[in-house]
């Protein structure tokens, strides 16, 4: 009887198909995987973002959400966007006031290389990461709560598609605050280099205020920088959103992808507008 049993039982594997099972843990297979993921990822949130072109204008109107969101990415950003550049403008005019210092003491060019550099990038680069870490983590969150609380699950069962009732006003009022808020950021950060300078190194404000390197390509890239980034904080934050699971952990991990990748966004956007307009439009 025992021997019987014996036969019966199933053998055990063997190192070779033990080895077949096991998982490849190999640094190719690690990148390889992690590869994948963010194709599929950025896959998903180039869905996002062409549903929330189609609703734009095809989808129902709904004015007094789109001011709603505004005014939450708009004005309760002011304040923080404010500080910030103004102590970046301090930063960036007295750390390029001493590099220049060791070469030429003269900085009757000091200006107008920052307002130039200003306009076409950091207004709107610095800016769009200050955003992406309070707006993107803010539509995540809200989203993500939404989701954990299955009220996106209703708007589903009432026919109602979210990217229509959650993305689309966030999306609307990101382009047009996104616009706004960079040119008082750009007008902060000028602001106080021109007090850095004239305090650190008496330039003369008439001096710093030399606008003769800013041409019409700075300002197509900065303003096409601001939309691009106004539209992308948005759709990545509000997809990190609505792929939110397991409670209230999983909002907190929806937040921190919302700020990573709206950030990683940004970063990337930079590299293709400023290349972009290198090539178009010249330096």
């Amino acid at each position: 009887m025992s021997a019987a049993n014996t036969q019966d039982e199933p053998a055990p594997p063997s190192g070779i198909d033990q080895a077949a099972e096991a998982p490849d843990t190999s640094i190719a297979a690690v990148i390889g995987a992690q590869a994948i993921h963010f194709v599929g990822m950025g896959l998903e949130i180039a869905s996002v973002f062409i549903r929330t072109l189609y609703y734009c204008v095809r989808g129902r109107p709904d004015f007094g959400a789109v001011v709603r969101q505004m005014f939450e990415i708009g004005n309760r950003s002011v304040v923080f966007l404010t500080v910030v550049m103004g102590f970046i403008g301090m930063i960036l005019v007295l750390q390029g006031g001493l590099q220049v210092k060791r070469i030429l003491p003269e900085f009757s060019m000091v200006g107008a290389s920052y307002l130039e550099l200003l306009v076409r990038d950091l207004a709107a680069t610095i800016s769009a990461l200050m955003l992406a870490t309070r707006v993107g983590a803010g539509i995540a969150a809200e989203i993500g709560s939404m989701v954990v609380t299955e009220q996106v699950d209703a708007l589903r069962m009432c026919a109602a598609d979210p990217i229509d009732y959650l993305i689309k006003p966030r999306f609307l009022a990101s382009l047009a605050m996104t616009i706004c808020l960079v040119i008082w950021a750009a007008g902060v950060a000028m602001l106080t280099g021109m007090l850095t300078a004239y305090m650190m190194f008496d330039v003369n404000p008439r001096t710093f205020f030399n606008l003769h390197l800013v041409d019409t390509g700075d300002l197509v890239v900065g303003l096409a920088k601001c939309l691009a980034y106004g539209a992308a904080i948005p759709v990545v934050a509000g997809h990190s959103g609505l792929t939110t699971h397991g409670g209230s952990e999983g909002v907190g991990w929806a937040t921190t992808r919302a700020v990573v990748n709206a950030s990683l966004a940004v970063i990337v956007l930079d590299l293709i507008l400023s290349a972009a307009g290198y090539v178009l439009l010249g330096p």
